[in-house]
């Protein structure tokens, strides 16, 4: 067994966003210590694994929660997946490295700069979603953004966005009031008309990513102010526990 400090040190991944993870139930702890803490086994780390790939991918949490947890879930398929990345990762990185020693040579003038090409990586991810995003929310995304244009696309992450900038002028109230708990019920009628059917159990999931730090708390608090995120999760989670 692991304690949640020792697998931070092995993995890289911070306690914070463990901690997260078993909050949401993506990676749960092996068992907790009578103290509460956290401990890890063999079984829990190569779940992290899998988690770790599909996050190279760029899947959203939810998403591969859905994954990682079906009953016909392929871990070797997964495996051999995360093999194929890192060979890809390690054959852009020895490009590189030999492009630096040409340029240290012979100068700028014979720089090639087809070593910066991320073309293979990017398909590869490209084909690797295809074949796991097959949540029926994933597939009904799909289906709504396939018709829209770049400015269409634009257009609709603005009015998004704008949301969370709405939230942030309720800051001063209690998450509970009538106005904040009616911004919410606006946000799960966007996401439903524009992205996926979100339910009361994806919109709550939705909260706890929000405030779970990253790229989507900081993109949130700079639209709404420090602290907008977890505003915004505290008033989805009473909203969804109605």
């Amino acid at each position: 067994m692991m304690t949640v400090k020792e697998v931070s040190k092995l993995t890289g991944v911070s306690i914070r966003t463990l901690q997260y993870y078993d909050q949401i139930g993506l990676l749960k702890p092996a068992e907790y210590t009578e103290s509460g803490y956290r401990l890890y086994d063999d079984a829990a780390l190569e779940r992290l694994q899998q988690i770790l790939l599909f996050r190279e991918l760029e899947f959203p949490l939810k998403d591969i929660k859905d994954i990682v947890t079906r009953s016909d879930f392929d871990k070797r398929k997964a495996l051999d997946q995360q093999i194929g990345l890192l060979e890809l990762k390690k054959e852009h990185i020895e490009n590189l490295i030999l492009m630096c020693k040409g340029l240290k040579s012979r100068g700028v003038r014979h720089l090639n700069f087809t070593a910066f090409d991320t073309g293979k990586l990017d398909e590869y991810a490209k084909k690797a979603k295809e074949q796991w995003g097959k949540t029926p929310e994933y597939k009904e995304f799909e289906e709504k953004n396939k018709n829209r244009s770049k400015s269409e696309e634009e257009s609709m992450m603005a009015a998004f966005m704008k949301l969370f900038e709405e939230f942030g002028t309720m800051k001063d109230l209690n998450p509970a009031d009538g106005a904040v708990q009616e911004q919410v019920k606006k946000l799960q009628s966007f996401i439903t008309e524009h992205f996926y059917k979100c339910s009361k159990e994806i919109l709550s999931g939705l909260g706890k990513m929000y405030a779970g730090g990253g790229d989507f708390t900081e993109n949130i608090d700079k639209m709404g102010g420090e602290g907008t995120a977890e505003f915004v999760h505290q008033a989805i989670e009473i909203y969804c526990s109605k």
